[in-house]
């Protein structure tokens, strides 16, 4: 073994880090805002509005682009210069275990050393690298990376691997500024770059102890994991704007854990970080200020965390501990039905909800409001769960109200609807008014200030569990939208910076080159790690205990790893009323399972994608019922049609291809509804448009993907719109030919509702599914204000027409939509939207009326659902399913339904009236259904059933359900 130390020994480096005396931390206040705002937009939602970002050189180059960017500038100055001047930049080499170093150098080498230095003054020339305090001489593994190692780290599985003689601190060298390098014989280097250091944070200072706050009867405690950091500080302020700190106090540390104990007066106050790190975007030891990433309360400006104890009696409403107990009945998860809402959008236009209320967490307290109403139309119905969009501390509003800017909509409302000027109008404001989605998130365990009536102090915290009981106490369960796969800030200076200024380059996933991860949109989170992992259960652990909801949802969940799912799953369902005031029972967890990136196909590790996460009874999105339905997809031709939408049967004048093709894709799109009828299980048996029997993994996407992959129920989603691209009226009225009639369009708006509500599986609705609700056909409204957003729960509007949308994201469509705004026959009347949700509010009612449309095991489906217009003789735009139930006292299958024996559901998505004929359904004696018997919509009530030929009638696009009661 080779070590070479500069001055002192590698154990001295850092000896008065632990120093608990306030005079060794020298105070550095947070710098004052600049005046500068960066905007990053690579995907939809994200921003900076108000609040400027402090960006490092590398986010600046990389933070929404590709970081090949970064590379190429590099590489360009590396050639007019030093070879080798800029090759610390990258972090191409992974220090994976106390002894293994992977780098995927080539072979062209003699000798390898790995460098550190305390003050960060690496440097690397030809002759060798410089500013070193310790060199270690490297030798070449043999045996290559471990397997366990691989598993981890499966994208660097090639990596040659060096071992690391033992050395008597390596906890204290990984504080410092760290390099390899390799040297050819003769003494020049060959080859240079940083370290990534995740893999040996993970092996030695894995800790699953108290962190954040900790309240005792005496005492306020403070932890922090950092176990790069040289130094801590917590500098602890009375109030959460100005003014200087009470007390600066340096936190001690025990593996890699900085830990302080102060006095019970500390709660109610506020707290800042300032860590001092390397960190390698800058390559210096900066002095860092964040807040605590297990913040629960912040000031109003973001930032300080508040010390805020949620375990106090004084931030409970009345009734709160006994929450658990009123949450209304959930006796399966296949009972869920899903509402998706945004919590500004519920009440920011209601005028029923008192001004101060609008757009935030305390309208729904507003029992008489037209939203709450509204609500409880839906809840008797049979929505069982609310899905909030984001509702943590997210960038993009600034939490301040009195700094937001607003434009005049009485002026807005004289435009013609297919102006242009509305949409310039909010888009000049988009970054300064109330308006998010709020996909960015900066901390994901304090609710969102601008939701609150009062930003500092606790008062978010009161009025989040406020909003909880009220829905619960309407018969509704509360599903946040969580949003792990990535970061708003990285980086030392951005001020939506938290977790990359405490441990950098830990938290952020990073690519080869040592650069962030940006497949998300922007700084993707590296869940693969045990600290993130840990994180985000804790995360849910609080949301879940301290706010009593009932499920989660995430986005891009495929960017998380399957572990870190599961063991989610497991930790919230440990949860009991009698130790943590909830019943983790009923809690469902759901997410977006889309694979791709750099995670795609397993390249980090086992992530949560849709085919992985089966089996674990967590759900993911079925978007392959969407597409089929509607047509297309988001990202394809936006007049490419489908079953709903007129492919086939009415054309809207785009290029399908030939007739053939066009019924071979209304054939495919059939197959494909049909799956997501049986819940999209893998393995459910059907007869295709072929007359083949297969499996729902053996029917086919156009590019030779499985349809289906659940292995229960519970893990389909099945939905025809959310939050992301048009509204279902709006994509309906896109795609379809353009003289068809507003009435037909509404009809349309229905069919598709109605399979998703008749589906085995859970099914999900955007809020405005049911009252035709428009954004004036913009495809990505996260920033485009409550203006496009509006939702009229008075049932007046339904927002059709109100400006062209959006220039940023629609520009490229404006020509087809443009049209079709002009045309006053494209508005729904308040007739078209009251029958809209009466017809919504039946189909639900329907589906709750049998437990024959919630089986609840795979194998109940495959027994009892049957489809009858298969094969290649099928008549196009039907389809026909049957749910069948058994005798109680009778062989075969058991008896579920008390009602019905007997359930047979016609999907017509013809513009014409269709009669369908079985000799299995022959001698029957079906009936339509009675709450389709005494629907306001007249049409439905003219389909009929001929017992002794079996044959149904069905007006043009109507779904019809049939029943055969049981004698009694």
């Amino acid at each position: 073994m080779s070590v070479y130390l500069s001055s002192s020994p590698v154990s001295l480096l850092f000896a008065s880090s632990s120093s608990s005396s306030k005079s060794n931390c020298h105070l550095h206040l947070p710098p004052p805002r600049h005046a500068t705002s960066f905007s990053f937009l690579r995907r939809r939602r994200f921003t900076s509005k108000s609040n400027p970002s402090f960006s490092s050189p590398e986010t600046l180059h990389s933070r929404c682009s590709a970081s090949s960017s970064m590379s190429l500038e590099l590489s360009s100055a590396s050639s007019q210069g030093d070879e080798f001047r800029d090759s610390l930049l990258y972090s191409k080499a992974y220090w994976v275990s106390e002894s293994i170093i992977a780098w995927n150098v080539d072979d062209s080498y003699a000798s390898c050393f790995l460098y550190a230095s305390q003050t960060a003054a690496l440097s690397v020339a030809q002759d060798g690298i410089r500013g070193e305090d310790v060199r270690i001489e490297l030798q070449e593994h043999s045996c290559g990376l471990s397997a366990n190692v691989i598993e981890k780290f499966p994208h660097i599985r090639d990596y040659k691997a060096f071992k690391v003689p033992p050395v008597s601190d390596v906890k204290t060298l990984l504080k410092c500024q760290l390099a390899v390098a390799t040297f050819n014989s003769d003494g020049k280097v060959s080859n240079a770059t940083g370290l990534q250091l995740p893999g040996i944070l993970d092996v030695l200072f894995s800790y699953d102890g108290p962190l954040g706050a900790h309240y005792a009867e005496e005492a306020v405690s403070l932890y922090l994991w950092a176990p790069t950091a040289q130094a801590v500080c917590a500098c602890i302020y009375k109030d959460p704007l100005g003014g200087n700190p009470l007390e600066i106090i340096q936190l001690e540390e025990i593996d890699g854990v900085w830990s302080v104990k102060g006095p019970k007066s500390w709660e109610g106050c506020y707290y800042v970080y300032e860590v001092s790190v390397y960190h390698p975007s800058t390559l210096q030891i900066e002095k860092c200020y964040a807040n605590d990433p297990y913040a629960r309360g912040l000031s109003s400006d973001g930032r300080r965390t508040l010390l805020v104890n949620l375990d106090s009696d004084t931030l409970k409403p009345e009734g709160w501990d006994t929450l658990a107990d009123e949450k209304p009945d959930l006796h399966s998860f296949s009972d869920i039905s899903i509402y998706e809402l945004h919590i500004r959008d519920f009440s920011i236009s209601d005028h029923t909800v008192h001004p101060e209320f609008r757009g935030g967490y305390l309208a729904f307290t507003s029992q008489d409001s037209e939203g709450v109403l509204h609500l409880k139309k839906l809840s008797n119905a049979g929505i069982t769960h609310v899905h909030l969009l984001p509702t943590f501390q997210f960038a993009g509003v600034d939490d301040e109200k009195e700094k937001w800017k607003s434009v005049d909509t009485k002026v807005l409302e004289t435009l013609p609807p297919d102006s242009a000027e509305q949409q310039a109008q909010i888009m000049a404001i988009q970054n300064d008014d109330g308006y998010n989605w709020g996909y960015n998130p900066v901390l994901w365990g304090v609710p969102k200030g601008s939701y609150a009536s009062n930003p500092n102090g606790p008062s978010r915290t009161i009025e989040f569990r406020k909003m909880v009981q009220a829905l619960s106490h309407i018969g509704l369960h509360v599903v946040l939208d969580v949003v792990y796969n990535h970061l708003h800030g990285s980086g030392p200076f951005d001020e939506n910076s938290v977790l990359d200024k405490i441990v950098p380059g830990y938290y952020l996933r990073r690519n080869t080159d040592g650069f962030i991860e940006h497949s998300t949109c922007v700084n993707n989170t590296a869940s693969e790690h045990y600290m993130v992992e840990r994180l985000i259960v804790d995360d849910l652990f609080c949301w879940a205990v301290n706010y009593k909801v009932d499920g989660f949802r995430f986005d891009l969940m495929g960017h998380i790893m399957k572990r870190a799912m599961v063991k989610a799953k497991k930790m919230l369902h440990n949860l009991t009323k009698e130790v943590h005031g909830v019943d983790g029972s009923n809690v469902y967890i759901y997410g977006e399972g889309w694979d791709f990136g750099e995670v795609a196909k397993n390249g980090r590790g086992v992530n949560a994608s849709q085919f992985n996460i089966c089996g674990t009874g967590i759900g993911s999105f079925n978007d392959r019922i969407r597409d089929a339905m509607l047509g297309g997809s988001p990202f394809g031709p936006p007049l490419q049609q489908g079953f709903v939408t007129g492919l086939l049967l009415q054309p809207n004048g785009h290029d399908h291809g030939t007739e053939a093709v066009e019924e071979q894709m209304l054939a495919a799109a059939t197959d494909h509804i049909q799956v997501g009828l049986a819940a999209n299980l893998r393995d459910f048996v059907l007869t295709n448009s072929e007359g083949t029997e297969v499996k729902g993994s053996e029917v086919l996407t156009y590019d030779g993907t499985p349809v289906a992959y659940a292995l229960c129920p519970t893990e389909t989603i099945n939905y025809a719109s959310a939050h992301d691209n048009e509204t279902l009226f709006d994509i309906v009225s896109l795609k379809t030919p353009m003289d068809i009639s507003v009435d037909e369009r509404c009809r349309i708006n229905h069919l598709a509702t109605s399979i998703i509500a008749l589906a085995q599986g859970i099914p999900f609705f955007h809020s405005g599914d049911e009252i035709l609700r428009s954004k004036s056909l913009d495809r990505d409204s996260y920033n485009s204000g409550d203006w496009f957003n509006r939702i009229d729960f008075t049932y007046n509007s339904n927002n059709w027409g109100v400006g062209l949308p959006p220039k940023e994201k629609n520009e490229n469509n404006w020509p087809l939509i443009r049209p079709r705004l002009a045309d006053p026959s494209f508005k729904p009347q308040k007739s078209h939207i009251l029958a809209a949700l009466e017809n919504f509010s039946d189909i639900l009612r329907i589906r709750y009326s049998s437990p024959l449309f919630r089986l609840r095991t795979a194998n109940a489906i495959q027994e009892r659902v049957h489809f009858h217009n298969t094969g290649p003789s099928s008549v196009p735009g039907v389809i026909v399913m049957s749910i069948e139930d058994g005798h109680e006292g009778a062989p075969g299958l058991s008896q579920l339904d008390s009602n019905y024996s007997y359930i047979v559901v016609i999907f017509n998505s013809r513009p014409t009236e269709v009669s369908f004929a079985s000799l299995a359904l022959r001698g029957r004696n079906f009936q339509l259904h009675p709450i389709q018997v005494m629907s306001v919509d007249k049409i439905v009530k003219s389909s009929s059933y001929e017992a002794s030929s079996g044959s149904f009638s069905v007006p043009a696009r109507t779904t019809s359900v049939f029943i055969e009661p049981r004698e009694i």
